[in-house]
């Protein structure tokens, strides 16, 4: 497997992962009949982005690794947020 390839590889895994979390929302959501986001779609979140901004460091595209690594930053934000204790 070329370089290219491993590469193409990674970004598309990266969309799968980062894709998963809606399917995992959605189901989610229906087994509790109203809309709810589970802490699955914050991991898979982060797990895709980082995958992602690996990627766009590799191709060198400055407009996808600022889109990853502000969304990153959100995604791991929203995870301090949730997991922060009433105090």
């Amino acid at each position: 497997m070329s370089s290219n390839s491993l590469w193409l590889a990674v970004g598309l895994a990266g969309q799968a992962i980062f894709g998963m979390r809606f399917f995992v929302q959605w189901l989610h959501s229906e087994s509790r009949r109203k809309s709810v986001i589970p802490l699955t779609f914050w991991h898979l979140s982060i797990a895709g982005g980082i995958v992602l901004l690996c990627y766009a460091i590799h191709r060198r595209e400055p407009v996808f690794i600022v889109g990853e690594a502000v969304s990153l930053m959100i995604f791991v934000r929203n995870l301090q947020l949730i997991r922060r204790k009433p105090g």
